[in-house]
C-alpha cells in the first residue's frame, strides 16, 4: 500500500511559479511511474505529466509543455512538478498518482494522493 501526499500548492499571480511535491510512504516508488493530474472546479480530471520509474522518460500534456519539468528522487521517495508561468487556466487541485507505466489514457493508476490546490489570481 502506497500513501501519497502532495504539497506546494498556493496562490500565485499570473506568470508566477510553484513547485509541487509528492511524497510517498508505505512502499518504495522505485518501480512505479508517477503521473500528475489536475481537476478544476466543474471540469473533468486532466492528465498533466508523467515520469517513468527510472526517471528516464517524461511526458507532458500540451497545456503545460514547456512550462514544467517533472522530476523524481527515488532515494527520497519523492516526485516534483515545478510549474512556471502559471496562467488563469491553470488553477486546479493537482494530484499525483502511481502506476506501472506512463501509458495513456492513464485510467489505471494504482494509488492517489488527496491533492494540493493551485490558485492563480492577480
Amino acid at each position: 500500500q502506497v500513501q501519497l501526499v502532495e504539497s506546494g500548492g498556493g496562490l500565485v499571480q499570473p506568470g508566477g511559479s510553484l513547485r509541487l511535491s509528492c511524497v510517498a510512504s508505505g512502499s518504495t516508488l522505485d518501480f512505479y511511474a508517477i503521473a500528475w493530474f489536475r481537476q478544476a472546479p466543474g471540469k473533468e480530471r486532466e492528465w498533466v505529466s508523467c515520469i517513468s520509474d527510472s526517471g528516464g522518460m517524461t511526458y507532458y500534456a500540451a497545456s503545460v509543455k514547456g512550462r514544467c519539468t517533472v522530476s523524481r528522487d527515488n532515494a527520497e521517495n519523492k516526485a516534483y512538478l515545478p510549474l512556471n508561468n502559471l496562467q488563469v487556466e491553470d488553477p486546479a487541485v493537482y494530484y499525483c498518482a502511481t502506476g506501472v507505466l506512463c501509458s495513456p489514457p492513464y485510467d489505471g493508476m494504482d494509488y492517489w494522493g488527496k491533492g494540493t490546490l493551485v490558485t492563480v489570481s492577480s
